[in-house]
């Protein structure tokens, strides 16, 4: 574990939008999800960077899918209450998976000397999941907070439903060790802080 978030390390954001609740458009009629207190981890982390000044990013998915309610021009396409965009954070609109395709994420970093990412957001094995992988293949070191994501279950072509928790930790199993670092929030937190001595209170 590295000693610190420096200054080099940002925030992001995945997808915070409240057209992530329309759970019978991404599950289908049993539509479900996993993990409901992530909204409250990732606000708590969102306060902890605003309060350090270290640099805060946001992706926000303007999707092509005609039925989509992740669409900026729908009421559905808006951030959720707690997670507005502040001046002077990044902000990128996308219409794929990743955070990085057709937008200005990576020179965004690049401006800010961002090399290191802490991500949580929505979905964990949609857009969380494809940002992270391609995080991690393009250099960035980077940490998953799974305690600040979520998912929804997903129903496969033979028609078996896969229960949200279960997709969850399979793309965190899947990313951790190779693309990213998977963490707890409150590590993410602590790594934020030091002590008199200068040392991080994580081990």
């Amino acid at each position: 574990m590295i000693p610190k978030f420096e200054k080099d390390t940002a925030l992001l954001l995945v997808d915070v939008q409240v057209g992530v609740d329309v759970l019978s458009h991404w599950g289908g009629p049993t539509g479900r999800r996993n993990n409901p207190d992530a909204e409250t981890t990732m606000l708590d982390l969102l306060h902890a960077w605003r309060d350090t000044g270290n640099p805060v990013a946001f992706t926000r998915h303007d999707s092509v899918e005609i039925d989509s309610p992740l669409k900026l021009n729908l009421p559905s396409g808006e951030q959720k209450k707690g997670f507005e965009i502040l001046s002077g954070e990044i902000a990128v609109q996308k219409h794929t998976n990743s955070g990085f395709i057709g937008t200005s994420l990576q020179s965004d970093f690049a401006t800010r000397g961002v090399t290191r990412l802490v991500v949580a957001g929505f979905f964990t094995n949609f857009c969380v999941e494809t940002t992270v992988r391609m995080a991690g293949n393009l250099g960035y070191d980077t940490y998953l907070v799974p305690e600040g994501c979520a998912t929804t279950n997903r129903v496969g072509p033979n028609g078996a439903d896969y229960d949200p928790e279960l997709m969850h930790d399979i793309a965190v199993a899947n990313l951790h060790g190779e693309v990213c670092t998977a963490i707890g929030a409150q590590d993410a937190r602590e790594l934020l802080r030091q002590d008199a001595d200068g040392l991080s209170r994580v081990q």
